[in-house]
Order: C-alpha cells, then structure tokens, then sequence
C-alpha cells in the first residue's frame, strides 16, 4: 500500500478540483469541493480498493490525506 496510489485514487472522488492540487498533506476538508457525498465517495474507494471499512469519524478525525492513509494502513493489518 502506497500513499502515492492513495492520493490519486482519493483525488479521483473529486469533479471540479484539479488533482495536482490534491498532495498527502492537503487537510482535505478545506477542499471548496468537499462534501458528504464525496465523504460517501472515499468510504466506498476505500472499501473497495483495500477491503477496510472506514467510519465516519475516521474521516472527520483525519486532518490530512495521510493521516487518512494512515488510518487505512493500520487498519488493513
């Protein structure tokens, strides 16, 4: 698992930002374009790409991508 793919497959959730704006350390909250939906969005990429089930409060802890990838990392053991 790397947080290069992470990055890109997070920033693929999203419509209207461009994706060289979307790094590790962006707090993506701060997005303009953030929004429950693509909240939805990232539970479900997760799910999908590394079998980890994310919780609401896992996203609204993270500050950062990387402390989200993080939290996928730790638990995807």
């Amino acid at each position: 698992m790397e947080i290069k793919e992470f990055v890109a497959l997070f920033a693929e959730q999203f419509d209207e930002t461009n994706a060289n704006e979307i790094l590790a350390n962006t707090k993506f909250h701060d997005l303009d374009e953030w929004s429950s939906l693509i909240a939805l969005s990232i539970i479900a990429m997760v799910d999908e790409e590394y079998d980890v089930t994310l919780k609401g409060d896992d996203i609204k802890d993270a500050i950062t991508i990387e402390d989200l990838f993080n939290t996928v990392k730790e638990k995807a053991k």
